[in-house]
């Protein structure tokens, strides 16, 4: 049987999903609205199975010999104190590259964006991927668990803890001193919210569907930004054009593109809301917009 996409469901149902994801609602409010939506035998529980990630099939595996991945240990003093994160690069690499700062979804480092931080430094990136999970055990191995031990982060603390991992980053010998982040969901509110910290230090940044920063701190943004978004996102799409009018504003150099008939989370390969043909483009966006401010 082919792989489900959004297609295949109900949107009523991706955005039920989709608030459940987010913690607006919780598991069983969820089940207990999707059963209208199970039916021919199916029940709400296999409609949020159908819908959650499935990280068997990986782009680019942990042991392909074109990369080399290890867990690296940094300091946060002013966040969390000692966190890590999973730094890649190419095997093969000639001379220093530049850096990019991976930052996942409200789940913590899941296989997903471990995935995605490989296929970076198949792109001739030094990657590196903090687990704002670290200081509660990591990320636990489900999902559910993740989502859930995720809400009793301290988010003043997590923000620290990405500032000082950019600066880690930055500071590593492998790196040519330009460093950009690339975010998605909750990682993609976190690179927003960065380059408002962050002012020149980044140098480019892109937001996958992620939040609007505090718009009054967006004329301290230094660094151009790439925003994708997703058009069936409405919950995060209605702070576009606040934040669209403070970047005008303030003359932030940005590009913006808006994915036709895509959900939230369209990137992301282990659900069906996944978009082939958007991720792909987004995709290569993403590895020009890099390659064009940080080479």
């Amino acid at each position: 049987m082919a792989q489900k996409t959004a297609h295949d469901f109900d949107q009523e149902l991706l955005v039920l999903f989709d608030a459940y994801v987010h913690g607006v609602i919780d598991r069983r409010t969820f089940l207990d609205k999707a059963t209208k939506f199970a039916v021919g035998g199916v029940t709400a529980a296999m409609l949020l199975s159908e819908l959650s990630p499935n990280f068997a099939a990986q782009v680019v595996a942990p042991e392909d010999k074109r990369i080399k991945a290890t867990s690296l240990e940094f300091e946060s003093p002013k966040g969390s104190g000692k966190m890590q994160g999973y730094f890649v690069r190419p095997a093969e690499a000639k001379g220093k590259l530049p850096g990019i700062l991976v930052i996942h979804e409200n789940r913590g480092l899941n296989p997903h964006i471990e995935d995605v931080t490989r296929r970076l430094a198949l792109a001739d990136f030094v990657a590196f991927a903090p687990d704002a999970l670290f200081p509660l055990g990591g990320y636990p191995g489900d999902e559910d668990k993740a989502r859930e031990t995720f809400q009793k982060l301290d988010q003043a603390k997590t923000k620290e803890d990405f500032v000082a991992a950019f600066g880690f980053l930055k500071a590593r010998p492998e790196i040519t001193g330009k460093v950009g982040a690339v975010g998605f969901c909750y990682g993609g509110g976190m690179v927003n919210y960065l380059a408002t910290r962050l002012g020149s230090d980044l140098g480019a940044g892109v937001a996958f569907y992620g939040s609007a920063p505090d718009l009054a701190d967006v004329p301290k943004i230094k660094a151009p930004l790439m925003i994708q978004s997703a058009e069936k996102d409405d919950r995060i799409n209605e702070s576009w054009p606040g934040y669209e009018k403070a970047l005008q504003a303030a003359d932030i150099k940005f590009e913006r593109y808006l994915y036709p008939n895509t959900q939230h989370g369209f990137n992301n390969d282990t659900t069906p809301r996944y978009d082939a043909q958007a991720a792909k483009l987004a995709w290569e966006r993403t590895l020009t917009f890099f390659n064009k401010h940080l080479r």
